[in-house]
């Protein structure tokens, strides 16, 4: 079990990554860029183990997808990285600056958290782009892996803790038990955020079960809806880019909303290209009705599939398909397929999620695709930060005011006076 010295070190270390400049920074991120690529070898017969294990046990598709992490997912994360390495510094910067009185400045100045807890599902990947982002934007880190992924996780914490050993020893910790975990969440004391990632109902027990602030990353039940306005053939296009483009990830689209102008024609379409990848329809009466499929009760609209399996539903007016989605989504990614500007400006403003798109498939709903270097995960929180967590999600801000001897006496018997003026 993790002990609370190897957490207060952990702490420690977040102080001394809360002073080191971007250039040290980056450079940290440059060896380890380097230690993976020396340690590549060991990096993926380390995976080979534990993707024979998931095989021996069965394991869902949708995990051992998440779980694999070849060369090719090797050199994502490195190219992530790269990125990141170019990114500004999130840490110190001045968001607002106020002239309170010609010689009392007030300056609202982004900072590390400190230490982050992230727990994250079967994805090695993962641990690289969290640690990385965690670097970077100055916070130390306790990170906590599927076990699916144990041997995985070991080597590549080991490739980032030796590149980073001059620098702030200890700021990353590898949590391997749920008792670790629960351990980790009496630590309020050096802990300063959690980040969950998994189902709604884990993201809850978390939140449920400690003190210290909670950023969730739940469910992606995600949305595509095909307007009466649509394109046919790009519509067709989103819908299987959603879906397919790869099944085992919180931004695949589970369900598509289809227009009744456009269904007679469209899920025939639909159904044959998905028929061609695969993919099992589960359809509301409306869509049995056209189409030869398997019906879908209410429990599936609330479905995550991470397989090859979307569910279907006919509605009858934007904003049918607009109410469908705020409640059996789960705030995550939902997008709008149509040429009308006025349904699209509508769904997105009314869509509750923290992801609106028009025209364009839900798999852009991720930190890499938007520029932001990695991301720890996709929050549907509507405080703090939203949507895909990169740098800045990860620093909080605080207030730094500079006098010359002011006094509040001063203020209070009229000898001064406020300007409170904005500096530019």
């Amino acid at each position: 079990m993790i002990s609370e010295g190897t957490i207060k070190k952990a702490r420690h270390s977040s102080m001394l990554l809360s002073m080191a400049t971007n250039e040290h920074k980056n450079a940290a991120l440059k060896r380890i860029i380097e230690s993976l690529e020396k340690n590549s070898t060991l990096i993926i017969d380390a995976n080979k183990k534990d993707m024979e294990a998931a095989d021996a046990s069965q394991l869902a598709m949708a995990l051992r997808k998440r779980l694999s992490f070849d060369e090719q997912k090797l050199s994502d994360v490195i190219t992530g990285i790269r990125m990141l390495i170019q990114l500004d510094d999130p840490s110190g910067k001045i968001l607002s600056a106020t002239s309170l009185d010609t010689d009392l400045v007030l300056r609202k100045v982004s900072c590390p958290f400190g230490l982050i807890g992230v727990i994250f599902e079967s994805r090695p990947d993962a641990l690289v782009q969290i640690a990385c982002l965690c670097l970077k934007s100055g916070n130390a880190v306790l990170l906590k892996g599927g076990s699916e992924a144990a041997n995985t996780n070991r080597i590549l914490k080991q490739c980032i803790e030796s590149a980073t050993a001059s620098f702030a020893a200890g700021w990353i910790q590898l949590l391997e038990s749920r008792d670790d975990v629960n351990e980790m969440l009496k630590m309020d004391k050096y802990i300063d955020l959690i980040i969950p990632r998994g189902s709604n109902e884990f993201v809850r027990y978390i939140m449920n079960n400690t003190s210290i602030p909670v950023l969730g990353h739940a469910d992606g039940v995600c949305h595509v809806y095909i307007d009466a306005a649509a394109d046919q053939a790009m519509a067709l296009a989103i819908s299987c880019d959603s879906k397919c483009q790869y099944v085992a990830v919180c931004n695949a689209a589970e369900t598509i909303l289809v227009h009744s102008a456009v269904a007679p024609v469209f899920l025939v379409a639909l159904k044959a290209e998905l028929d061609r990848l695969n993919v099992i329809i589960h359809g509301c009466k409306e869509t049995c009705r056209i189409l030869s499929v398997p019906f879908s009760s209410e429990p599936d609209w609330r479905t995550e599939y991470l397989d090859y399996k979307v569910s279907v539903k006919v509605v009858n007016s934007l904003n049918e398909a607009i109410e469908h989605i705020n409640t059996y989504g789960s705030g995550h990614t939902d997008c709008i397929v149509t040429n009308d500007e006025q349904a699209a400006a509508q769904f997105m403003n009314h869509v509750d999620s923290a992801n609106v798109f028009h025209n364009a498939s839900t798999r852009f709903s991720d930190g890499y695709r938007y520029g932001l270097g990695a991301e720890v995960g996709i929050s549907t929180n509507k405080v703090h930060a939203r949507g895909p967590v990169g740098l800045e999600g990860l620093v909080t801000y605080k207030w730094k005011l500079t006098g010359n001897g002011n006094l509040v006496a001063d203020y209070a018997q009229g000898k001064r006076t406020f300007k409170h003026k904005k500096i530019s």
